[in-house]
């Protein structure tokens, strides 16, 4: 009998047996099904089961977190189920069987803006500031500006807008390279096309309106012009010469003798690109970009414009769950490339998220003393007010039904009075509280009313209707839902077990495992922990302790064991197994007991950065045996071997 032979029995017939599995694979963490029917999987039973830590469904996959033990898990799932296991590339190709033609549209488009969140952020904290200290007259009864009476914040005023127009204005470059590295082709090609997109010599898209026809420079050759227009902002123009580039290379790699085809194709491939870029698809794209904005901001503008906000209120997220949110970062992008160079839709946005989680915080109050469920509603509340809403989505709201329904309807209350004021925002990608940094100074009254409605509506709403609707057992939580943690320590251990830290397990920036781009660690489903950016390519041992699994196939990640019971997991990178082991070298084994600072992985970050992945490494408890009050110590520069980064007493 297995160790888990119960849960793997019951796992089999809650995910609708056998005969509903067209593909299973496993990460470090996570058991990864392809369902054929996914309406069969017995969410609630399944996230009952004792080694399950949670469940979501992503791009056409249905994961079962289980934590480090899922290889062993997976074995005897597949021993049970007479089900052999394939790579997780292969579950990724059989995903995308399950999905219709508007869900791979948006799967793939999804996957293009991803890659730029982290910048479009950045940029948006950016401007933001920058609205802060040169958009708003504090000082003077209100006619000066921190800006205008300090040279150092005029300095900086001026200084922060060189990483703002990198982000907003010369968007179209990455918007090509992330083309290029979604769809396998070579990403510098794209890189070079995107600056083509907006080069210095080229009339600044932004000015276009403003400049007389006959002033616009153009290229002649003699028998036809074409006019030295720059696309900066332009989001459909840069999407539409990024996949022309992309079939161009795979169409000349195809015919080209691969003796010839490190010449060949970079060259038949860019030029014609950039040419069909710059006298079609660029025009074309930017007609359609800035219709699409005409016709969003003309519905936000209009006498309907209250029903348009209600509406788009309503149903954000929704959409969020769908995918479907991804096509307005092309809208608001779109919007900032207007003559008014700012959206309405984007307050919007960040609306929702606050609805959405105020409807979690409501939740955690009725929830208070059910544990298990605070392990979720907790950091989901807190993603979700940063702007973060598919934890709290999919981990709560969903859940229960009613508190999504509730948020939605906080959200519809707060976008009818922030487009009723027409507020509008100078920059997108920062959600949720923050939001507030990014819209204009003149609306920050109107949008905190709107943020007070959107925290008020959702919570009060929410509380009323659970206090009616959770059962006890909801309110609660089973007794043995958490089953407690016993840490047996012998005589002889009993000097290794009064370790009260962790040391690095690398050169690097600690940082919060909020901060990890993979929601499973950033949302602590694992448990609790740091993440580090390394500078060094060597994990190393944090204590003396066993090693209690090993990922051999891949070489990315490892289980740890302290003899006082605490569990830790190393996992190197993000979503690195899909590596199969390029690049890294896993130098322990299961079983082998490792001394503090003893070797573990040897990993190559180019080859990581190269295959599109942070190396971002997590350090996590999974389970604390008898420490008590850990503590965490991130924001810190660390050294492998010497930094502590986690304590207890």
């Amino acid at each position: 009998m297995g160790k888990y032979d119960n849960d793997v029995k019951r796992l089999l017939e809650l995910v609708g047996g056998k005969e509903n599995i067209q593909a299973v694979s496993h990460c470090m963490t996570r058991m990864r099904f392809v369902l054929i029917d996914q309406k069969k999987a017995d969410e609630k039973a399944i996230e009952e089961l004792s080694s399950v830590k949670g469940t979501f469904t992503q791009a056409g996959q249905y994961q079962v977190i289980i934590g480090n033990d899922v290889a062993e898990f997976y074995n005897e799932f597949t021993k049970y189920a007479g089900i052999e296991g394939v790579s997780k590339d292969a579950v990724k190709a059989a995903a995308k069987t399950n999905q219709n033609v508007a869900q791979k549209i948006m799967g793939t488009l999804g996957e293009i803006f991803a890659p730029l969140i982290p910048a479009l952020i950045c940029g948006g904290l950016v401007l933001g500031f920058r609205n802060v200290i040169g958009e708003i007259n504090f000082f003077n009864n209100g006619t000066q500006s921190l800006a205008d009476i300090s040279q150092f914040w005029s300095g900086m005023y001026n200084f922060l807008w060189l990483i703002g127009e990198a982000v907003f204005h010369l968007l179209p470059v990455g918007i090509v390279w992330s083309i290029t590295k979604k769809m396998g082709t070579t990403q510098i090609l794209g890189i070079i096309l995107g600056l083509t997109l907006v080069s210095s010599q080229l009339l600044n898209g932004f000015s276009v309106s403003s400049t007389p026809a006959d002033e616009i420079p153009v290229w002649d050759f003699g028998f036809f012009q074409v006019e030295m227009i720059g696309y900066q902002g332009q989001v459909i123009a840069a999407m539409m010469a990024g996949f022309v580039l992309v079939y161009l290379e795979k169409f000349f790699k195809k015919i080209c003798p691969e003796v010839i085809s490190m010449i060949v194709v970079p060259f038949c491939s860019l030029i014609p690109a950039v040419f069909i870029a710059h006298t079609v698809v660029g025009p074309i794209g930017w007609t359609i970009g800035n219709a699409i904005g005409d016709v969003v901001y003309a519905g936000l503008t209009s006498d309907f414009r209250f029903l348009f906000a209600a509406v788009f209120g309503l149903l954000y997220a929704p959409l969020v769950m769908t995918g479907l949110h991804h096509m307005t970062n092309a809208i608001d992008s779109q919007l900032l490339n207007t003559p008014a160079q700012s959206t309405i839709l984007w307050p919007m946005i960040a609306l929702s998220n606050i609805a959405q989680g105020s409807s979690v915080l409501a939740m955690s109050v009725l929830q208070k003393k059910n544990e298990r469920a605070q392990q979720v509603n907790v950091p989901a509340c807190i993603s979700c007010y940063l702007g973060v809403t598919e934890p709290a989505l999919f981990g709560v709201n969903l859940k229960y039904v009613f508190p999504l329904v509730c948020g939605m309807i906080g959200s519809c209350c707060a976008a009818m009075i922030s487009v009723g004021f027409g507020v509008e925002a100078l920059s997108i990608g920062v959600g949720g509280l923050p939001g507030i940094l990014s819209i204009k100074p003149e609306y920050w009254l109107i949008f905190l009313l709107a943020m007070a409605v959107a925290i008020v509506v959702p919570f009060t709403l929410t509380f009323i209707v659970g206090r009616v609707k959770l059962s006890r057992e909801d309110r609660f939580g089973k007794d043995n839902i958490v089953p407690a943690v016993e840490a047996a320590v012998s005589e002889d251990s009993a000097e290794a077990a009064d370790v009260k830290e962790l040391k690095s397990i690398l050169d690097g920036r600690v940082m919060p495992v909020e901060e990890a781009p993979d929601d499973v660690f950033s949302q602590k489903i694992m448990g609790d922990g740091v993440a580090i950016e390394p500078s060094n390519t060597v994990v190393t041992a944090p204590a003396d302790c066993d090693v209690s699994v090993v990922m051999a196939d891949t070489g990315h990640a490892c289980g740890l064991t302290l003899p006082n019971g605490l569990e830790l997991l190393i996992h190197v990178g993000v979503d690195t197994v899909d590596m199969g082991g390029d690049g890294f070298k896993l130098l322990v084994n299961e079983g082998d007991h490792v001394k503090a600072g003893q070797k573990l992985i040897e990993f190559d970050p180019e080859k990581i950065k190269a295959a599109g992945h942070p190396c971002t490494t997590m350090l996590i408890v999974t389970a604390e045996g008898s420490a008590a009050n850990i503590q965490m110590h991130s924001g810190i520069d660390a050294k492998a071997g010497e930094t502590t980064v986690i304590s207890w007493d």
